[in-house]
């Protein structure tokens, strides 16, 4: 019986623990009607598992409802993983308070408001069961963050619940952590020429490059939607030139899709999700696979990939998806991480670069998080907004951001483990928003102007900038750009600036408490042809990257992470991975061999030749003075 149908019934599987007690578990992801929560996804590598998210920016949700089974009607305890998120700046009772509710009674403790920022198994109380069916609810009270990641119904007394005592590997004392008992599939799927793993603006085009140049590929990606920071979850618009020399045709695929219009944190249409699934499903040769996180990688002992793991965000069942060769498109790194690729986060010491930006010596730093958030006018009347014991008294006049949006300088975890650290930093993202947003709604002086205002919409989806840098035979690094030392193996242009954010300082802010908002400090380049041996693994002999993850210094992602740019990286390594196909050949082998075939594929483009709307929104002023004129005369003929 799969655990996410119904339940998982672990007194079926003989523990002499439990062997005589019944034991179920119950996956909130699995729950039938999630109600107004919604699937948290981001933080599986670090807490063990998806989770509900009562995600109501200070309204309550509506209930999530589902129904499981006991094979024998009695008195049962209940334990509910959950945590208290706000207690890290706030000791006492704070967002996110839920009850459940069984067989249509609230149960009496309040939930949510219990530890110090930790995940844990909380004693929810004990109740009784009816043989058969029963219902199970999760009332929000808040509508501020609440998560829940598993209730367990035990007959045990044990105090804590079984399923945490099957997790071997846990470390001394951290009652919080599970491993989830994941379901094999039982259909396994076709070997395929190309896995693209992370379904971004980099992810859709090197899956679109790749399947029009004959390739079979599986795109797997690990949410409900495509478009990573550009899709309506994190609503990053694009940035940067596309269809610039050497290779104008580089773009063209972007250009079928990429949204209308521009601008950060805007509505959600604005992103137009429904383009950018329309390209992928018209691709006969692409399999989609959404809601996919990868989270295993299988290698020959030798570095070579053979494989990767997902396991799906609803359902708990894992698949192996075979492939001759795969990419990177996480952002994070992740596959090259779990195949041991060599990796960098962080800061490069001067000595070991030579840029001069670069820092006297390494550290962890990076680039932040950005939880955006908007406001609008209501229809009619006064819109209220509660102030809550939680949030931070260090918001004042001084220092509030009396606006009605929160864009990329609304950024948090400058200087943190972007992946280890991921769903602190998210959430710090969202205490200051409610914090600020409460200030202005009742303490600011013109609070009056702000009455007929409410929040719209704010992510729970951080749009992250850094983390992981994957090294292939290349990296570009700040003196490349700088001195315009063009490579051979040159590919897709990076025209952004130098890009780098710091947070704000104390004095900046007038803000004492830990950062929220950032500053930017640029540095103007001339377009830069990305070396393609920025775009393959050194280590990993069939693993491609493509998007914030490829192999650059910490200074030259700066100009790199640019969306448009990513997209061109994509068909890159579409183009490079039918060369492999039809050489039978590695990625590297590409550069050292069959460059000149790559070159070909680039200077054609895979396009489909149609005319599309104008997107150059977003782009930047450059040291070429001809950059306009050239973008100009690369699509004259394409757009509508």
């Amino acid at each position: 019986m799969s655990k996410h149908l119904t339940t998982l019934l672990l007194a079926a599987m003989s523990f002499a623990l439990c062997a005589r007690a019944e034991t179920v578990l119950v996956e909130a992801e699995s729950f039938a009607d999630w109600g107004g929560w919604v699937n948290d996804t981001q933080f599986m590598d670090q807490m063990g598992s998806p989770y509900l998210l009562a995600h109501g920016m200070g309204k309550p949700v509506a209930d999530a409802k589902t129904t499981f089974s006991v094979e024998k009607g009695g008195r049962y305890n209940v334990w509910i993983r959950t945590k208290n998120w706000t207690s890290p700046w706030h000791p006492d009772v704070g967002a996110g308070t839920f009850k459940l509710v069984v067989n249509g009674k609230p149960l009496p403790n309040l939930l949510g408001c219990q530890g110090k920022g930790e995940w844990l198994w909380v004693k929810a109380d004990d109740v009784t069961l009816k043989e058969g069916e029963n219902t199970l609810a999760l009332h929000d009270r808040d509508g501020f963050d609440g998560r829940v990641d598993a209730i367990v119904f035990s007959t045990s007394a044990r105090p804590m619940p079984i399923v945490d005592e099957l997790e071997p590997s846990r470390a001394a004392g951290k009652v919080g952590f599970r491993r989830q008992t994941y379901v094999p599939n039982p259909e396994p799927l076709p070997r395929f020429d190309l896995c693209v793993v992370g379904g971004g603006i980099a992810g859709i085009c090197a899956a679109v490059s790749a399947a029009r140049l004959g390739l079979s590929v599986a795109l797997v990606h690990d949410r409900p939607v495509l478009g990573g920071n550009n899709s309506s979850e994190v609503r990053v618009h694009l940035g940067a030139y596309q269809n610039l020399p050497p290779y104008p045709r580089l773009g063209d695929v972007l250009a079928e899709f990429g949204p209308v219009r521009g601008g950060n944190a805007e509505s959600a249409a604005n992103y137009e999700d429904g383009k950018k699934l329309a390209i992928i499903k018209a691709e006969k040769n692409i399999s989609l696979f959404l809601n996919e996180h990868v989270n295993g990688v299988k290698t020959n002992g030798t570095g070579r990939i053979l494989s990767v793991r997902s396991i799906n965000t609803k359902t708990g069942v894992a698949t192996w998806f075979e492939a001759a060769n795969f990419v990177d498109c996480t952002g994070d790194g992740t596959v090259g991480y779990l195949a041991g690729a060599d990796f960098r986060m962080g800061r490069e010491a001067k000595s070991e670069t030579n840029e001069p930006d670069a820092p006297e010596k390494a550290d962890m730093i990076t680039m932040g998080a950005s939880v955006q958030w908007y406001a609008g006018v209501i229809d009619n009347g006064n819109a209220s907004f509660p102030i809550r014991p939680w949030m931070l008294k260090t918001i004042n006049e001084a220092n509030c951001s009396p606006h009605l949006c929160g864009d990329w300088w609304w950024e948090t975890g400058l200087g943190r483990d972007q992946i280890a650290e991921a769903e602190y930093i998210r959430d710090y993202g969202l205490l200051v928003a409610y914090s600020n947003w409460a200030f202005v709604k009742n303490g600011y002086s013109k609070k009056d102007s702000f009455a007929d205002k409410e929040l719209k919409w704010v992510a729970y989806n951080a749009g992250r900038r850094e983390s992981r840098r994957l090294m292939g035979d290349f990296i570009l690094d700040q003196n490349h750009l700088r001195n315009r030392e063009v490579q051979p193996d040159g590919t897709c242009v990076a025209t952004w600036t130098i890009d780098l954010h710091l947070p704000k300082t104390a004095h900046e802010s007038k803000f004492e408490g830990e950062p929220f908002q950032a500053n930017s400090h640029n540095e103007v380049i001339w377009p830069y042809p990305i070396p393609y041996r920025c775009l393959y693994s050194r280590n990993v002999p069939n693993l491609f990257m493509a998007g914030r993850d490829i192999s650059v210094t910490h200074i030259a992602l700066g100009t790199t992470r640019l969306m448009r740019t990513h997209g061109m990286m994509g068909e890159v390594v579409g183009m490079a991975a039918s060369v492999c196909k039809k050489h039978g050949c590695s990625p590297r082998d590409v550069y050292t061999t069959y460059l000149d075939e790559l070159k070909a594929l680039m200077k054609k483009g895979v396009g489909d030749g149609k005319k599309h709307p104008r997107q150059d929104y977003n782009c930047q002023q450059s040291l070429d003075p001809a950059i306009k004129q050239q973008y100009k005369e690369s699509v004259k003929g394409l757009i509508k």
